[in-house]
C-alpha cells in the first residue's frame, strides 16, 4: 500500500460508520413491514446510533490516548462489524435498536482515534494532503448513504444495509495491523469516567424524553422525571468537568465567544441538514410511490451539490472570516429547509429539489471550515479537544433533531389526519410542520454564528501549532 497505507485503513473505517449514521433513512418502511414497529421504534433504530456515537465519543478519545490510538480502533471495527452482524441478523425491533447502540459505540472508538492516527502517520504535505482526503471521505460518506441504502435494500432487502460492512471491516482490521504504527498521549494519566457517565446520562435521558414525548404527552410523570434527570446529569457534568484534573471538556473554551458559536452551529448543524430525511423517505415511498433508490436520488442534490461547493469554497473561500462561511452556510440550509414547506395533498417529489440544492449550497459552505475554524479558536493544547468537541455537538445535534423532529412530524400528521384529511394531505401538513421546525434551527444557528463568531479565517502562526499538537496525539 505504500505510504498512503494508514489514510486507506483510517479513510475504511470513517467512510463506513458515517455511512452508517443515515444508510437507513430510506429502508425504514421496508424495515417497519419486517419486524412490524412503531414509529417511535424506528426514530430508535436512527437515533440510538447518533446518540451512542455522540454520548461516547470524547470518552472514547481519552481512552485511546491513553491505551494506543491503533488498538483502541480495531477494537472500534471490531465491534462495529459484530454490531453490524447482530443488526443484520435481527429478529425484532428491539433487538436491531439494542445492536445498534453497540454499533454506535464501535464507532465512536473509530472516530475517535482518526484524525490522531492521520497526524502522528504523516507530516508536512503529505498530512495536509492525508487531511483533505479524509475530509472529502467525510463528504462523501455523509452523502451516499441514502442512495446506498436505497441500492441494497431494493436489491437484496433492508438487511443487507448492516451486513454490507462485514467484509469492509475485515479488511480495514487487516490492514490497519499491517501499516498503522501505534501511538498514543504521554501526557495521559487517567480516564474521566464520571465525566463519561454523565454526559452519557444527560444526552440518554434528553433524547429519551424529546422521542416518547409525543406519545405519552408532555405532562407525563416519566417525561417529566426524565427531563429532570436530564437536567441533574448534565448539572453534575458541568461540576465535575469544572474540577477534574483530566476533563473529557473543558469548559473554559466556551469562554471565547467564537468556540461557543461554533459549537452552537456544530450542534445544529446536522440536525438541521439531515435529520428530517427519514420523515421525507416515508413521504416518497409512502405516498408518492417511489422505491428506496428513486428516494434516495430525490435525496442526492444535497450530497451531490455540497461536494462541488465544498470543493470551490475550499479553494475561493479559505481566506474569508468563518464567521461568514458558517453562518451564512447555515442560513442557507436554514431557508433551504423552510423553503420546501409548501407541500400539499397533489405535490410531486420535484417540489423538494430546488430546496435540497439550496441546503447542499449550505452544507458545502459551512461544513468543510467548522473544524478548522474551531482549531483556530482554541489554545494549542486543546486543538485534538476541540476537534473532539465539534464531531460530539454534531451527532448529537443529529440525534437530538430525529427526536424533536419526529414529535413535531407525528403531532402533525396525527391532527390532520383527526380532521379527516386524506393521507396524502395528512403526510404533507406533516413534513411542512418538520421543514419549518429543522429551517428555524438552522436560521437560528446561521443567526448565532454571525453574531458570536470574531476570529479570523487564518491565523499561520496558530495553525502551524495547532498542527503540531496534533501531530503528537
Amino acid at each position: 500500500m505504500g505510504k498512503w497505507g494508514p489514510l486507506t485503513a483510517v479513510s475504511l473505517g470513517t467512510f463506513m460508520l458515517l455511512v452508517d449514521v443515515n444508510i437507513v433513512t430510506v429502508a425504514m418502511p421496508d424495515m417497519a413491514a419486517s419486524l412490524k414497529a412503531s414509529f417511535s421504534s424506528l426514530q430508535w433504530v436512527m437515533d440510538i446510533y447518533a446518540l451512542a456515537l455522540a454520548a461516547l465519543l470524547l470518552g472514547a478519545g481519552g481512552l485511546a490516548d491513553l491505551l494506543g490510538r491503533r488498538r483502541v480502533y480495531v477494537v472500534g471495527l471490531v465491534t462495529f462489524a459484530a454490531a453490524s452482524l447482530a443488526s443484520g441478523l435481527a429478529p425484532n425491533v428491539g433487538s436491531l435498536i439494542a445492536a445498534r447502540a453497540i454499533q454506535g459505540a464501535g464507532a465512536a472508538m473509530m472516530f475517535a482515534t482518526t484524525v490522531a492516527l492521520i497526524g502522528a502517520s504523516y507530516a508536512g504535505r503529505d498530512r495536509g494532503v492525508a487531511f483533505g482526503v479524509w475530509g472529502a471521505v467525510n463528504g462523501a460518506a455523509s452523502g451516499i448513504g441514502p442512495i446506498l441504502g436505497g441500492l441494497l435494500t431494493e436489491q437484496l432487502g433492508w438487511r443487507s444495509t448492516f451486513l454490507v460492512n462485514l467484509p469492509v471491516s475485515v479488511a480495514a482490521v487487516a490492514l490497519t495491523l499491517r501499516v498503522v504504527d501505534e501511538s498514543r498521549n504521554p501526557d495521559a494519566r487517567r480516564i474521566d469516567l464520571p465525566g463519561i457517565a454523565l454526559f452519557a446520562t444527560a444526552a440518554g435521558a434528553l433524547v429519551y424524553a424529546l422521542t416518547r414525548a409525543g406519545e405519552d404527552g408532555w405532562g407525563s410523570p416519566v417525561i417529566v422525571g426524565t427531563f429532570a434527570a436530564a437536567a441533574i446529569a448534565l448539572a453534575a457534568f458541568v461540576a465535575v468537568e469544572a474540577r477534574s484534573p483530566s476533563p473529557i471538556l473543558d469548559l473554559r473554551l466556551f469562554r471565547s465567544p467564537s468556540f461557543t458559536g461554533i459549537m452552537i452551529a456544530s450542534l445544529a448543524m446536522s440536525g438541521a441538514a439531515f435529520a428530517y430525511l427519514m420523515y421525507t423517505s416515508m413521504w416518497l415511498q409512502s405516498v408518492q410511490g417511489l422505491g428506496a433508490l428513486q428516494a434516495g436520488l430525490v435525496i442526492l442534490p444535497i450530497p451531490a451539490v455540497s461536494l462541488v461547493v465544498s470543493l470551490l469554497s475550499g479553494r475561493f473561500l479559505h481566506a474569508v472570516s468563518p464567521r461568514w462561511t458558517i453562518g451564512l452556510g447555515m442560513l442557507l440550509v436554514g431557508a433551504g429547509v423552510a423553503g420546501r414547506a409548501v407541500l400539499t395533498g397533489d405535490s410531486g417529489w420535484a417540489a423538494l429539489v430546488p430546496g435540497f440544492a439550496v441546503v447542499g449550497v449550505g452544507v458545502g459552505v459551512a461544513v468543510p471550515n467548522v473544524t478548522a475554524a474551531t482549531m483556530a479558536s482554541v489554545p494549542p493544547e486543546r486543538v485534538g479537544m476541540a476537534a473532539g468537541a465539534v464531531s460530539t455537538f454534531r451527532q448529537l445535534g443529529f440525534a437530538v433533531s430525529v427526536a424533536v423532529l419526529g414529535t413535531v412530524f407525528r403531532a402533525k400528521l396525527q391532527d390532520a389526519l383527526d380532521h379527516t384529511v386524506s393521507e396524502a394531505a395528512a403526510y404533507a401538513s406533516g413534513l411542512n410542520a418538520t421543514f419549518l421546525a429543522a429551517g428555524a434551527i438552522g436560521l437560528a444557528a446561521g443567526a448565532i454564528t454571525l453574531l458570536l463568531v470574531r476570529r479570523p479565517a487564518s491565523a499561520p502562526a496558530h495553525q502551524q501549532t495547532s498542527q503540531a499538537a496534533l501531530a503528537q496525539k
